[in-house]
């Protein structure tokens, strides 16, 4: 083996572990990203779901009083009260 083609070969071998190592990089990178993704789609749909456990006392209550005539007429001061009933909750 000549002198140049040593040169050469040990130049290719060192760009061949400088392309190894920016793969490896980039890899683990990606992995990264989709472990991320996943948690940030886990972490909003737990929150959705303990934001609706939050609300639905009072959503149940509106309803419940808002609901609660049975020929579908209400005054405006019954729905005045729940509404003042739910802000002293």
């Amino acid at each position: 083996m000549t002198p140049e083609e040593k040169s050469l070969l040990e130049r290719t071998y060192k760009m061949a572990e400088d392309n190894n190592r920016i793969l490896q990089s980039m890899r683990r990178s990606a992995r990264w990203t989709s472990v991320m993704r996943y948690v940030y789609w886990a972490l909003i749909i737990a929150l959705s779901f303990g934001a609706y456990y939050f609300i639905q006392p009072y959503f149940n209550f509106l309803t419940s009083e808002f609901s609660g005539s049975s020929d579908g007429t209400s005054s405006s001061t019954s729905m005045m009260q729940a509404v003042q009933n739910l802000i002293k909750y």
